[in-house]
């Protein structure tokens, strides 16, 4: 599969002469423009290595300043949330919308309800999820939103009354061919419910605006599945380039939720053996591996508000539970972080290495620390980014966007195989972006093949 044009070309190459492209007066321009926005820094430092070597070869994406441009969001929405609670209390939440680059599509990226919601951890994804968007082929820009409202503890009512205040605010700035939100950490199929159906009263419209809704309003078949899915779709493809099989392989999950549940589903479908999953709470450890009927059982266990994966020891007296801890240090071929981003230190991907791990895919975003992450490309294991191997569940947004757009709707069987050919070419797209002489480095693949969809959408519109 041929490169895109910008990370191909060698007709603007700069003179030897002139001065060189400087990384690091670019990087302080950033680092001043964003003071004290860590995750939002470690996210841009890291796409912005592996293009170097691009910027400096084409004085068209320096004078036009590309990359810059792409760190600074087109709009930052910022918000009040007010709802009353069951007690008739008057509650006050913050609300955000970023709207990170709308140069390839309508803006794509979950809401997400956290009480750690805050703008830097926004600001990453949303300039996460432009790469992650631009690899899936899909006509889609880059956008995250959220509030840093809490959910745990509250009654269905409650949650429904702030979804409607938060719609209230954020229906003013989105829309089928503007701004497209889905769902992400505590906003699921029921929040999705209820902010679509607030979203339809104040537009009196039927559209497909919001992603992630129920089969019977517009949703698409795999959606709830797709990221985990697809995660270990582009590990199976990254194992088969690599002249290797996922059957038979040991299998670290971390987290609990949707990703996490629909990995290990689908990876011991392929008969893989999944050994772990983990919650806030501690690590479920399963030394002859998890079965398909077991996790039927913590995906209903999960959908109850603070339950803990503690209560399946009771219920599968060969699992451990073991409180604090994550599952890193546990010998296995494959590591999947699930949960969150930087649960995965610069110690756990020591260990991963000294235990002999072959390839690391990240079912979260930004799951693994700078220090981690740079121990993990050093070493031999194969090791998938984020905005590659977790884009299944936009794809599936993508595809879901197009059937409400035509009144059309997918059955499973079709949905999945699209899925597998996305996640195929996103993975095709970033072996040959990141082939080396001796190894495929997928971090700068995938930030190079992205990065060239978005750059020549910018300098096509000028300034």
């Amino acid at each position: 599969m041929p490169k895109n044009n910008i990370t191909n070309s060698k007709t603007t190459q700069t003179n030897s002469k002139e001065k060189a492209y400087d990384w690091s007066e670019v990087m302080e321009r950033i680092n001043s423009r964003n003071n004290g926005e860590d995750e939002f820094l470690q996210a841009v430092q890291e796409v912005g290595e592996s293009l170097t070597d691009v910027i400096e070869c084409d004085k068209r994406l320096q004078e036009a300043r590309i990359f810059e441009r792409l760190t600074v969001p087109d709009r930052i929405i910022t918000f009040r949330v007010c709802w009353e609670d069951d007690g008739g209390n008057i509650r006050i939440n913050q609300g955000w919308r970023v709207q990170n680059c709308g140069a390839i599509g309508p803006y794509k990226g979950g809401i997400r309800f956290h009480p750690t919601v805050n703008l830097s951890v926004l600001k990453f994804l949303a300039f996460e999820q432009t790469f992650k968007n631009a690899l899936t082929g899909l006509p889609m820009g880059g956008g995250k939103g959220g509030s840093d409202f809490d959910p745990s503890g509250r009654s269905n009512r409650e949650i429904m009354r702030f979804c409607q205040a938060f719609m209230d605010e954020l229906y003013r700035h989105i829309g089928p061919r503007t701004d497209v939100p889905a769902g992400d950490i505590n906003v699921g199929s029921r929040e999705i419910g209820y902010l679509y159906g607030r979203y339809q009263k104040l537009t009196n419209s039927f559209s497909g605006t919001l992603t992630g809704k129920g089969l019977s309003y517009g949703g698409s078949p795999v959606r709830v599945e797709a990221t985990g899915y697809g995660l270990i779709y582009f590990l199976s493809n990254m194992l088969d380039a690599h002249l290797d099989k996922i059957n038979g392989k040991t299998i670290l999950i971390s987290g609990a939720g949707n990703v996490a549940l629909h990995a290990a589903e689908k990876a011991i479908q392929l008969n893989a053996k999944v050994l772990t999953l983990s919650d806030s709470n501690g690590i479920l450890y399963s030394k002859s591996g998890f079965k398909p009927d077991q996790i039927d059982f913590i995906k209903e266990l999960k959908s109850r508000s603070g339950a803990s994966l503690e209560a399946c020891t009771e219920k599968f007296g060969e699992m451990k539970f073991t409180a604090g801890k994550t599952p890193w240090q546990i010998k296995a071929d494959i590591a999947l972080p699930c949960a969150t981003q930087n649960e995965l230190h610069e110690k756990d991907a020591k260990q991963l290495k000294e235990n002999g791990a072959i390839a690391l895919a990240e079912g979260a975003n930004m799951p693994c620390t700078a220090k981690a992450a740079k121990v993990i490309r050093k070493s031999k294991i194969l090791y998938a980014p984020g905005k590659a191997s977790n884009a299944g569940g936009v794809a599936l947004s993508g595809l879901e966007m197009s059937q409400n757009a035509a009144f059309e709707k997918g059955d499973f069987e079709t949905m999945d195989e699209k899925l597998k050919q996305i996640m195929h070419r996103i993975h095709e797209d970033c072996k040959n972006h990141g082939k080396n002489s001796d190894h495929v480095d997928y971090v700068k693949g995938a930030n190079q093949a992205a990065f060239g969809k978005l750059a020549d959408a910018l300098l096509a519109f000028g300034i």
